[in-house]
C-alpha cells in the first residue's frame, strides 16, 4: 500500500511539473517581451486600401515624447501636430506586437480630421522600455500619463480622444473607467477590443492551441499576478466600461475569429455613455479599415462631430 501512495504521490508531482512548464512557456509566449515587436512593421504593398494613409503618415515631422512611469520605464512616443493650430488631440494605442508603425493609417485619419496626434509605444514594445506585456491593465495608467502630459504641454483647453485598436483597443476601454480621468477627455473609440485578457487567453487555448483552458490558464494566470501585477481576471475592460458615462464608438469584425465579435456586444451592453455600434461585414481581425476605408472614415467623423464638436 505504501508503494502505491508513493506512486500516486510521484504521479501527482510529475503532472505538477508539466502543468507548471506548460503554463510557464505560454506566459513567455504572451507576456514576455518579443523581439520583433522592437522593429517597424512591414509596410503595406501600393496594393493596399489604406496605402496612401500609412505612407503620407509616416513621411511627416514627428516629435518625439517620452514618460517616466510610475514603476520607472521610460515611454517613447510620436507626436504629429495638426496641419492647423488646435486644441483636439486624439491619442492613439497598438495592438499586441505592434508599435507606432502599426498606428500610422489611424495616425493620417485623425490628421485629417484636424487633430494633433499623439501615438505611443506601449510598454515592452517599439521603443518603449519593459520586459512584460501589460495587455492594456498596466498599459491604462500610462495611458493616464500620456493624457496629463497633453494638459501639461498643450494646455488645460485640451479636447482629447482616445482611439485603440485590439489590445489597445483593451487600453482605452480600460482608461475609460479609471476614476481620476480628467474631463478633457471627451470620447473614445475601440475598435476589436477582448472583454478581459481571462476570456481572450481562454478562447486562444482552444482556437489556437486546441487544448483545455483549465488548469493552465488558472496557473498562467496566477504566474501573472506575480511576475507583471495582474491576474487575468482583474484586466478587465468590461468591468472598466461598466463604470464609463463618455460616449465610445465600438467596431468589430464580423469574421473575426483572433478577439470573437461576440465580445463587442457585452463591451456595448455594459457602458452607461452615449454610445454607437458598427460590425462591419466580412472582416476578419482589425481589418475593419482596409476593408471598409470610406465607411470608416465616415462613421469616426460622424461620431466625433456628434460627440467632439
Amino acid at each position: 500500500m505504501r508503494s502505491v501512495y508513493k506512486w500516486l504521490i510521484g504521479l501527482v508531482i510529475v503532472v505538477m511539473l508539466i502543468l507548471l512548464s506548460a503554463a510557464m512557456y505560454f506566459f513567455h509566449v504572451a507576456e514576455v517581451r518579443n523581439p520583433a515587436a522592437n522593429k517597424p512593421d512591414a509596410l503595406r504593398p501600393k496594393s493596399s486600401p489604406v496605402y496612401d494613409y500609412e505612407h503620407t503618415f509616416l513621411a511627416r515631422h514627428k516629435a518625439t515624447w517620452t514618460q517616466k512611469t510610475s514603476d520607472g520605464l521610460t515611454l517613447d512616443a510620436w507626436y504629429v501636430t495638426a496641419s492647423r493650430p488646435t486644441n483636439k488631440t486624439a491619442i492613439l494605442a497598438h495592438g499586441w506586437h505592434n508599435n507606432k508603425t502599426t498606428m500610422a493609417i489611424y495616425g493620417e485619419l485623425f490628421h485629417d480630421l484636424g487633430y494633433n496626434v499623439l501615438i505611443p509605444d506601449n510598454r515592452a514594445h517599439g521603443d518603449s522600455q519593459g520586459k512584460l506585456i501589460g495587455y492594456g491593465w498596466t498599459d491604462r495608467r500610462d495611458y493616464m500619463g500620456w493624457i496629463n502630459q497633453v494638459l501639461k504641454k498643450n494646455g488645460q483647453q485640451s479636447d482629447i480622444v482616445m482611439y485603440g485598436m485590439s489590445m489597445g483597443a483593451a487600453t482605452v476601454v480600460n482608461v475609460s473607467g479609471e476614476h481620476d480621468l480628467p474631463k478633457q477627455v471627451k470620447a473614445f473609440i475601440e475598435d476589436s477590443s477582448y472583454t478581459s485578457v481571462l476570456a481572450e487567453v481562454k478562447h486562444e487555448a482552444g482556437d489556437m492551441y486546441g487544448l483545455p483552458w483549465f488548469p493552465i490558464v488558472n496557473i498562467v494566470s496566477g504566474i501573472s499576478k506575480v511576475r507583471a501585477g495582474y491576474s487575468y481576471s482583474e484586466a478587465s475592460p468590461l468591468k472598466q466600461v461598466a463604470k464609463n458615462k463618455r460616449p465610445m464608438l465600438f467596431i468589430h469584425g464580423d469574421k473575426d475569429t483572433f478577439v470573437p465579435t461576440r465580445m463587442v456586444y457585452q463591451l456595448y451592453a455594459a457602458t452607461k455613455g452615449p454610445k454607437k455600434l458598427w460590425v462591419t461585414s466580412g472582416s476578419k481581425h482589425v481589418q475593419s479599415f482596409s476593408d471598409h476605408r470610406v465607411a470608416y472614415r465616415q462613421k469616426v467623423t460622424n461620431f466625433l462631430n456628434q460627440y467632439d464638436k
